[in-house]
């Protein structure tokens, strides 16, 4: 069943493929409508995320954010069936890397670099980073529960030579790739809510206590690997830049959480200046601290 599943999502990328982008952008639009006011996809999960993350904004303001982060919702899913048939030159005029020597220099020198992002504008798009580098590149992800979602997720992660690494298979071949001196960029999305027996860190993200996933520092810390924020800006519509922010040239040398917490810092600012572009519905704040932390 999933296979005939899979090939329909993928006559579907080829239709949104053959069409011009200005075309794929109505249709955009039109499931803005559908989304936000007919079937209001998690209205009251964005709503409450906003309200607790900008408690001085009007009513006003917020619900400014809220279409316009509805908008670029739908814009993200119809780019991401584009992508699926896209070529390797136009992915590097739609997303431009602005300083890829920062993360080239480093794994010529053969050190590895650990890059952190959220899930903020087109984070998908960001597979085109195999395109500017000859290092090996690992996008660590999550494994779907849907075969054909997985099948397609995967294979879409994989184009252009990107290595889709599921997150549990993570921490043993990034290490068994540094115990054979095989150099190589592997990136995480660090903003999800952990699993409640996993958490080990809280901090205050967007002025709520928040757990954070620690996996992608351990992983740095472990191999003392060079550490990049990966900055992510819409110019317009189907159009990115990236710009790599270091953190730190030795993790292995920082104390414990100090990575977490400036990438947390650099993702909060980011949000607070264009909080349009982030993933405001996602159930971020499923846990609730301990008194006693």
């Amino acid at each position: 069943m999933h296979e005939s599943g899979y090939f329909l999502i993928k006559a579907v990328t080829w239709i949104f493929h053959i069409l011009p982008m200005r075309v794929n952008y109505i249709f955009s639009d039109f499931l803005y409508f559908l989304v936000y006011h007919i079937a209001r996809y998690r209205r009251e999960v964005v709503r409450k995320n906003l309200k607790n993350s900008f408690p001085q904004k009007t009513f006003s303001e917020l619900k400014n954010i809220e279409r316009k982060f509805y908008h670029h919702l739908c814009d993200t899913f119809i780019e991401t069936l584009y992508f699926d048939r896209i070529s390797a030159e136009e992915a590097k005029k739609r997303v431009k890397f602005i300083n890829p020597e920062l993360a080239n220099n480093y794994l010529d020198q053969g050190k590895s670099v650990v890059v952190f992002l959220g899930h903020y504008n087109n984070w998908e798009w960001l597979t085109t980073w195999a395109l500017y580098s000859e290092y090996r590149f690992y996008a660590i992800y999550k494994k779907l529960k849907s075969e054909t979602f997985e099948k397609f997720y995967f294979n879409l992660r994989n184009r252009f030579g990107t290595f889709p690494l599921e997150r549990a298979e993570t921490f043993r071949q990034i290490i068994s790739d540094n115990h054979q001196n095989m150099v190589n960029l592997s990136s995480f999305i660090f903003d999800q809510t952990p699993r409640i027996h996993e958490i080990q860190y809280w901090t205050k993200f967007l002025n709520q206590d928040s757990a954070v996933i620690v996996g992608g520092e351990k992983v740095a810390r472990k191999i003392n690997a060079a550490v990049l924020f990966a900055h992510m800006r819409k110019i317009k519509r189907g159009y990115y830049e990236v710009e790599y922010i270091l953190i730190t040239e030795k993790a292995g040398e920082t104390d414990k959480f100090e990575i977490t917490e400036k990438c947390t810092r650099y993702l909060e600012k980011i949000i607070m200046d264009k909080p349009q572009f982030w993933l405001w519905s996602h159930k971020r704040w499923k846990h609730k601290k301990p008194v006693d932390e």
